[in-house]
C-alpha cells in the first residue's frame, strides 16, 4: 500500500492507494490477552531481557541476585547470567523480595513510552489551544527535548508530524468558523490564519471543496454513485471529483441511498454513467479477492482522530485481527477503546478501511455497521 500522509481535520485526504498485501510483517498482539500474558513463561521473559525488548517494559521486571537490583527488560546494563536472574510481576513485588531499583533504567517510575506519550499529549494540547501553530522550538522546549528528537518522537507516538497535526487543528477551526461567520474572510482570521493567501493555498486539501461551498454545507458538490451486487449483498460505490468517498453494503437499495444522503446531505447525487461502472466493478473485485489489491483514488473525510484510527486499521495485516483496546493503546490512548469503536462506526469505506478486522478484547466479533454476518464472512475470506 502506498504510504499516505493523512489529511486530518475533516477535509478530503485524497490518496492514490494500492491496497495490496504489503502490510507490516509483525502480527498484532492477541486481542484477547493482557500485556503481561504476552510473556507467559520465564523463558519468554528471559528472551525479552536478552533482546532488551522495550515492548516488555511495564509487563514485568527482573532482578539480579549478585547485584541486588531489579531492572526493566530493556535496561542497557550488562547482561546478567540466567542463573542469577528472577522475574517479578511489578516493581513493588521486586522490592518486597528485597531488591532495589536500578539507577540506570529507573524501573520504579513510568516507562519511557509512558513518559513520551504524556509529553506528546501535552504538545498536542499546546497545538490545539494555540490559534497560531506553535513553532517546533516552542513545542520541543515544552517536552524538554531537542528539535530533532522531539520531531522524531512526536511522529513515532502520534503517527504524524507536528506540522501535519497543527494543520489538522487549523482545518478543524476553519470548519467550525465557516458556518458561523458572515464571510469566508472573517472565518479565515477567526481560525488563526495569518493571511487569506495562506489559507486558500491549502483550502481544497483541508475542506475537500471550495470554502464557500463548505460554508453552505457542501452545496454545489457533485457525487456520482451506483449500486451493484457482490457476494455480501448489494454494494454502493460513490465518488466525488477527487476519488471514491463511500463504499457501503446492504440488502436494501433504498437504505443504501438514504445512508449516502445522510453522509452528504447537501451534495448533488447523480447516477453513475457507464464509465463509472468500471469503478464499481473494480471495488467489487477487491471485495471478492482483497489480496489482489485495489488501485483507485480515494476521497477520505474525517476528523483528526478518525483519520488516525483509520490509518491504524490499514496497518492490520490481511488475515489478522486486533481489538479496540489494542488500537487505542497504539495511539497512546489506553482508555480510548470506546472512541476507537466510534471512529470505526463512522467509516464510510467498507473493506478498503478494514474496520471489520477489529474485534472485542475477548476474541468475539463485535458490532459492524454493515452487519456481523458480513464481518464474519470478510474475516473468513481474508484468513483463507
Amino acid at each position: 500500500m502506498k504510504k499516505q500522509e493523512p489529511g486530518f481535520g475533516g477535509g478530503a485526504a485524497v490518496v492514490r492507494c494500492r491496497m495490496m498485501n504489503s502490510f507490516p510483517k509483525r502480527s498484532p498482539a492477541d486481542p484477547g490477552k493482557s500485556q503481561s500474558n504476552s510473556y507467559p513463561t520465564d523463558d519468554a521473559k528471559w528472551q525479552a531481557v536478552r533482546k532488551k525488548d522495550a515492548h516488555a517494559d511495564g509487563c514485568f521486571v527482573f532482578s539480579v541476585s549478585t547485584t541486588g537490583v531489579y531492572c526493566r527488560p530493556s535496561c542497557a546494563s550488562r547482561q546478567a547470567l540466567r542463573k542469577n536472574v528472577a522475574f517479578h510481576a511489578s516493581a513493588a513485588k521486586a522490592e518486597e523480595a528485597g531488591f532495589r531499583p536500578c539507577k540506570r533504567c529507573r524501573p520504579e517510575g513510568p516507562t519511557l513510552a509512558a513518559e513520551r506519550s504524556a509529553a506528546m499529549a501535552r504538545a498536542c494540547r499546546l497545538i490545539e489551544e494555540s490559534e497560531n501553530a506553535s513553532t517546533l522550538d516552542v513545542l520541543a522546549k515544552s517536552a524538554g527535548m531537542s528539535r530533532y528528537h522531539f520531531h522524531r518522537v512526536f511522529k513515532e507516538v502520534t503517527g504524524v508530524t507536528p506540522k501535519t497535526y497543527a494543520q489538522a487543528q487549523q482545518a478543524r477551526r476553519i470548519r467550525d468558523e465557516l458556518p458561523k461567520r458572515r464571510s469566508v474572510t472573517d472565518a479565515i482570521y477567526g481560525a488563526g490564519f495569518n493571511s487569506a493567501g495562506r489559507f486558500y493555498a491549502t483550502s481544497s486539501r483541508m475542506l475537500g471543496m471550495k470554502p464557500d461551498h463548505f460554508r453552505q454545507g457542501g452545496v454545489g458538490e457533485t457525487i456520482r454513485f451506483s449500486v451493484g451486487k457482490c457476494s455480501l449483498g448489494l454494494i454502493l460505490v460513490a465518488a466525488s471529483d477527487k476519488g471514491v468517498c463511500a463504499i457501503t453494503l446492504s440488502d436494501d437499495p433504498e437504505l443504501l441511498q438514504r445512508d449516502l444522503r445522510r453522509r452528504f446531505p447537501n451534495a448533488e447525487l447523480v447516477d453513475g454513467d457507464r464509465a463509472f461502472e468500471k469503478t464499481v466493478a473494480a471495488v467489487v473485485h477487491f471485495v471478492e479477492a482483497p489480496r489482489l489489491g485495489l488501485d483507485l483514488p480515494f476521497d477520505i473525510r474525517g476528523t483528526a482522530f478518525q483519520q488516525r484510527v483509520w490509518q491504524a486499521l490499514q496497518k492490520i495485516p490481511l488475515g489478522s485481527t486486533t481489538s479496540y483496546a489494542e488500537i487505542a493503546r497504539g495511539l497512546g490512548l489506553p482508555k480510548g477503546a470506546r472512541a476507537v469503536a466510534g471512529a470505526c462506526a463512522a467509516n464510510s469505506l467498507a473493506v478498503v478501511i478494514p474496520c471489520h478486522r477489529v474485534i472485542r478484547g475477548d476474541g468475539t466479533l463485535s458490532g459492524y455497521h454493515w452487519g456481523v454476518d458480513r464481518k464474519r464472512a470478510l474475516l473468513k475470506r481474508e484468513s483463507a
